[in-house]
C-alpha cells in the first residue's frame, strides 16, 4: 500500500475558483492538510495560525490584482479549508531536545524519557510568527497557481447525504473487518497525555505506551474504572480516560456524530468528524471513489459538523501513538467510518435515500463555564473610553513596518462584537473621497493588558513584530 504513494504525508492541494456569471472572481476555497500548529504553545493570544493567515494574503491579493478583482462592492473570499490532517505537522525542520538542540528519540519522542522537552521546529524557527508566515505563504504559492491555471468547469447536480451514527456500537461487516468486530465506546489512551511534537504533554507519558501505570491507573479509576468489556474492546489502548461512560454534567466526549457527503458536479466533498490521519484519508478517498461508480474527484474536509478526536488505521493504532491513542473508537473506527461513507456514496449515486440516524444530544445548557464574568470596568479619572494613551510615533510607513498604537478601551468580553471587529485600520484619502479599510497583515494583533486594583484595561499593539499591524505593501500614504 505504501508503494502506491510517492510521499508519507499528502501533498496535493485541491482548489475550486469560484465567479459570478460575468467570470469575475468571487472567491475560492481549497483543501489542503497541514495542521495549524505554526503558532506554538507558548502563544497565548488567539490566532487562525497558517490558514488564517494564508486567507488574508489570498484575499489581499485578489484585490489588488485586477484579473482576479471581484465586482465591484463585493468581497473576494479565500477558505483554506482543512483535510486529512491528522499527522500532517507545519514544523518541518523536525522535533528537537530544549534542553540539549538534539533531536528527539523517534519512537517515543521524548528527551530523556520526558515529553514535554520534545518540540517541533517551523521553518522560521525559532520565531514561530515566522513560520507561521512561511506556511502561509507556501499554501497561498500554490493556491494562487491552481486558481489562475483552473480550467476544469465543474458541471452536473449538486446533492448531498448526511446521516447521524452512533459510533460507539457499529457492527462491521466482512468486507471491512473480520469476525464480530464492532466499534467502543470512547475512551483516550494513556499516549493521548503524552501530546505530540506539536504540543508535548506533561509528567511521564510517553508515546507508543501499550500498557498502564500503576499510579496513573489509581488515578483515573478515581474518574470512571472502565469495565473488562471496555478495555478488551480498546486493546492494544491502555484505558487512561473511559470518557464514554462519563456523563457529568455531560458526555465528555460524543458518541453520535454527523457523517456526510456533498456533490458539486465531478467533485464529492466527502464531510468527517474528525482528524483523519494521511493513511486513513487516504483509504477513506479510495472507498468512496469506489463506491460512488463514476470518475469522480474526491476531496476530504476535516473538522466538519463534529469534533472526535482522530482517526488512524487499523495498523497505526496498535503502535499507540498520539493519534491512536485518540482515536475513540477502538481499532476498527477506520473500518466504521469506510463502510458508512460507502454507504453514502452508494445511495447518492444511485439516487437513494439514506436514514437520519439518531439525533446528537442537545448540550447547549449542560456546558459549564470556568470564565469570571467581567465585573466592572474603569480608567483613570479624567480619561476616557477610547482615548489615546500612546499614539502612532511616524506618519509614514513602508512595508514590513508595524503600526502600534493604545487606547483606553473596556473588557472585549464585554462585547464579542459577532461579524465586526476590534481593530480596523483606515487609509486617509484625500477631502470628498471615502475612506477605505484594510486589515490584511498576518501580524496583526490585540492584546488586553489588565492594571492596578479593579479592571483597568487597555488595548495594546505592541512594538515588535509578534505583536501589531504591520502593513503589508508599501504604500507611502499609509
Amino acid at each position: 500500500e505504501r508503494a502506491r504513494y510517492q510521499h508519507d504525508v499528502d501533498k496535493v492541494m485541491v482548489q475550486l475558483r469560484l465567479e459570478d456569471g460575468d467570470g469575475s472572481g468571487r472567491g475560492s476555497i481549497n483543501w489542503f492538510a497541514v495542521h495549524c500548529t505554526s503558532m506554538n504553545n507558548t502563544n497565548q493570544l488567539i490566532s487562525s495560525d497558517n490558514k488564517g493567515a494564508a486567507s488574508l494574503l489570498m484575499e489581499e491579493w485578489a484585490r489588488r490584482s485586477r484579473a482576479q478583482a471581484p465586482a465591484q462592492g463585493s468581497e473576494f473570499v479565500a477558505a483554506f479549508a482543512q483535510a486529512n490532517v491528522g499527522d500532517s505537522s507545519p514544523n518541518t525542520e523536525g522535533a528537537f531536545c530544549t534542553d540539549s538542540g538534539l533531536p528527539c528519540e523517534m519512537n517515543t519522542s521524548t528527551c530523556n524519557r520526558r515529553s514535554e522537552l520534545c518540540n517541533g521546529r517551523g521553518p522560521g524557527w525559532p520565531d514561530h510568527f515566522q513560520s507561521t508566515r512561511i506556511i502561509a505563504e507556501r499554501q497561498l504559492a500554490k493556491a494562487k497557481q491552481l486558481y489562475n491555471d483552473a480550467s476544469t468547469e465543474l458541471r452536473g447536480g449538486l446533492d448531498f447525504r448526511h446521516m447521524y451514527v452512533d459510533m460507539s456500537s457499529v457492527s462491521l461487516d466482512a468486507r471491512n473487518a473480520s469476525g464480530n468486530a464492532t466499534t467502543c465506546k470512547p475512551a483516550l489512551g494513556y499516549s493521548f497525555a503524552a501530546g505530540t511534537t506539536d504540543g508535548p504533554g506533561a509528567f511521564d507519558f510517553t508515546q507508543g505506551s501499550t500498557s498502564g501505570n500503576p499510579f496513573w491507573d489509581t488515578i483515573s479509576h478515581l474518574l470512571r474504572d472502565p469495565t473488562q468489556e471496555q478495555i478488551e474492546c480498546q486493546h492494544p489502548k491502555p484505558v487512561l480516560l473511559d470518557t464514554g461512560e462519563m456523563n457529568v454534567p455531560g458526555p465528555w466526549q460524543p458518541s453520535v456524530v454527523s457523517v456526510q457527503i456533498l456533490r458539486i458536479g465531478q467533485l464529492l466533498v466527502v464531510g468527517v468528524p474528525a482528524e483523519f490521519t494521511t493513511m486513513a484519508g487516504r483509504r477513506l478517498r479510495n472507498a468512496v471513489r469506489e463506491a460512488f461508480g463514476a470518475k469522480m474527484k474526491v476531496v476530504i474536509s476535516g473538522l466538519s459538523n463534529a469534533y472526535s478526536s482522530y482517526v488512524t488505521t487499523f495498523e497505526e493504532y496498535q503502535v499507540q501513538r498520539y493519534e491512536g491513542a485518540s482515536t475513540l473508537y477502538g481499532p476498527h473506527t477506520l473500518a466504521a467510518y469506510l463502510q458508512l461513507y460507502r454507504q453514502l456514496a452508494t445511495a447518492m449515486a444511485s439516487g437513494e435515500e439514506v436514514p437520519e440516524g439518531p439525533a446528537p444530544p442537545d448540550l447547549s445548557e449542560k456546558i459549564p463555564s470556568f470564565v469570571a464574568p467581567v465585573v466592572t470596568d474603569s480608567i483613570p479619572k479624567g480619561a476616557h473610553y477610547g482615548g489615546i494613551v500612546m499614539d502612532v510615533r511616524q506618519r509614514v510607513f513602508r512595508a514590513g513596518d508595524v503600526v502600534s498604537a493604545t487606547f483606553h478601551s473596556a473588557c472585549p468580553r464585554n462585547n464579542r462584537r459577532p461579524g465586526g471587529t476590534f481593530l480596523t485600520v483606515e487609509r486617509k484619502l484625500e477631502p470628498g473621497r471615502k475612506n477605505t479599510t484594510s486589515l490584511n497583515s498576518i501580524v496583526s494583533s490585540l492584546t488586553s493588558n489588565t492594571r492596578g486594583r479593579g479592571r483597568k484595561e487597555k488595548y495594546t499593539q505592541e512594538l515588535d513584530t509578534q505583536e501589531g499591524w504591520e502593513v503589508v505593501h508599501d504604500d507611502s500614504d499609509w
